[in-house]
């Protein structure tokens, strides 16, 4: 089903990579076109600031792909969260030192593995090597099991350790309780497994998950791709800006 345009009733949450910004060979290598800077911006302003960012990027990163923009922000499936200027941070997981060891070990044995480092989590990026997909997932389960607390997540050509308490879904929620976006309509934009807790989150208070790109989901709304997602928020910005004249 094809979204509506977005009210001042709502707010809205977006996933960044492959939502906002194309997937890249490497994660370092993904880039936040400006023309979609500039569309999130307008909605940001347009919703009175009820708009942030979720994403499994640390926030750091998030501010970088988004410069000059400072959003509020969940990193890292929301084991960071930033509202109001304020960053939180759960605990970093015990034993993710010895969990990075094994893993850097690994990726070192196989060409095109890579290994990126989070301060509350860890990945195997296998996307030059797709092949390897039911080794690379062997690989996480046996460095993650001795410790608890902890969960791994498939994403597209990516494997992640993570605390099984950072979900995007438990993002949504907190934000919800605060301003501006307590008392909105939620609506939770992303492309991949890995956003499923955010839609059901946004559905669950009334809202919607939109997914983007094809794949089975349990998102209400659907658009094709980021093209069509970036036209959609510059039609809601358009909407909004114009209520706001009259």
């Amino acid at each position: 089903m094809l979204p509506p345009l977005l009210s001042k009733r709502h707010c809205l949450f977006l996933d960044l990579d492959g939502t906002l910004a194309q997937i890249a060979a490497r994660p370092e290598l993904a880039r936040v076109e400006g023309e979609m800077k500039h569309e999130v911006a307008r909605l940001h302003g347009a919703l009175d600031g009820a708009l942030a960012i979720v994403s499994g990027r640390p926030i750091s990163q998030i501010d970088a792909m988004l410069a000059p923009l400072h959003l509020p922000a969940a990193g890292v499936h929301g084991a960071e969260r930033r509202a109001g200027g304020t960053t939180e941070a759960l605990p970093v997981p015990e034993g993710l030192g010895d969990i990075e060891r094994a893993l850097q070990r690994f990726a070192d044995r196989h060409e095109g593995v890579l290994l990126e480092k989070k301060a509350h989590a860890l990945c195997l990026h296998f996307r030059a090597r797709p092949e390897l997909e039911s080794i690379v997932h062997k690989a996480m389960e046996e460095a993650a099991a001795p410790y608890a607390g902890l969960t791994l997540m498939k994403g597209k050509m990516v494997m992640e350790v993570k605390p099984q308490a950072a979900t995007k879904g438990a993002a949504v929620h907190a934000f919800m309780a605060l301003s501006p976006f307590a008392g909105r309509i939620p609506v939770f934009a992303g492309d991949d497994v890995t956003d499923e807790d955010g839609f059901k989150a946004a559905q669950e208070l009334g809202g919607a998950g939109l997914k983007i790109g094809s794949g089975k989901t349990a998102a209400a709304w659907r658009l094709d791709d980021i093209a069509a997602l970036r036209r959609w928020l510059a039609q809601s910005a358009d909407g909004l800006e114009k209520a706001e004249a009259r």
